[in-house]
């Protein structure tokens, strides 16, 4: 990364930090990673805004990004499992903070191109799948952390099986025609809490590949 997209990564952090309480490493992240290769339309990869990605699907807000990052509680973590990959900014943002993210994505294309960005970022800790996301990885399994970027009435047992005990699940939960993100924490195998946080927006969690 040169220095000009560093500084526009710092001033962007700097403008995230003003709006949601982020962890020196979380800013850190952030700060190491230039949106501008995830978002088709440059010029505006730098701005508050969710951006269209390929395959009718969005790259989230950075603010939302780091919600949900820091719900997660994920530095220093050993596995993460991210669902929906998209054009990867949140993977990359997860890469920073844990040892291995495994993300899946449905859209074939969407997979591919992610991989081609981690490769130019030189982050060999991200490995993508393209696979139906509400099957997880299970051959990666258990996680200490999952984080579902795409919204669902639901989380798929399937997902909480391969969550860890004493792991966070993090996903957006739609209830009523709302969304919000929702921090799960896996007490045992027959026990987990939830919280809901704040207000979201994400393309659905569909079934299937494409």
């Amino acid at each position: 990364m040169d220095n000009l997209e560093r500084i526009k990564c710092q001033k962007m952090a700097d403008e995230i930090a003003d709006n949601v309480a982020l962890s020196l490493g979380v800013y850190e992240a952030f700060c190491n990673t230039p949106r501008e290769i995830f978002v088709p339309v440059g010029r505006y990869a730098y701005d508050l805004l969710a951006q269209p990605i390929d395959g009718s699907q969005w790259i989230s807000s950075p603010l939302t990004v780091a919600k949900m990052t820091m719900a997660l509680e994920v530095e220093g973590v050993d596995k993460v499992l991210e669902i929906g990959c998209g054009s990867g900014y949140q993977a990359a943002i997860l890469s920073h903070l844990a040892h291995r993210v495994f993300s899946v994505e449905r859209i074939a294309s969407l997979a591919a191109s992610s991989r081609v960005n981690f490769e130019s970022l030189g982050l060999r800790g991200v490995h993508v799948r393209h696979d139906d996301g509400r099957s997880g990885w299970s051959s990666f399994a258990p996680f200490d952390r999952v984080l579902l970027s795409c919204a669902t009435p639901e989380v798929p047992k399937r997902l909480f099986d391969q969550l860890a005990q004493g792991g966070i699940l993090v996903a957006p939960i739609e209830s009523n025609g709302a969304q919000n993100i929702v921090k799960f924490k896996k007490l045992s195998a027959t026990e987990i809490v939830s919280e809901v946080l704040d207000e979201c927006l994400f393309v659905p969690l569909l079934s299937g590949t494409a």
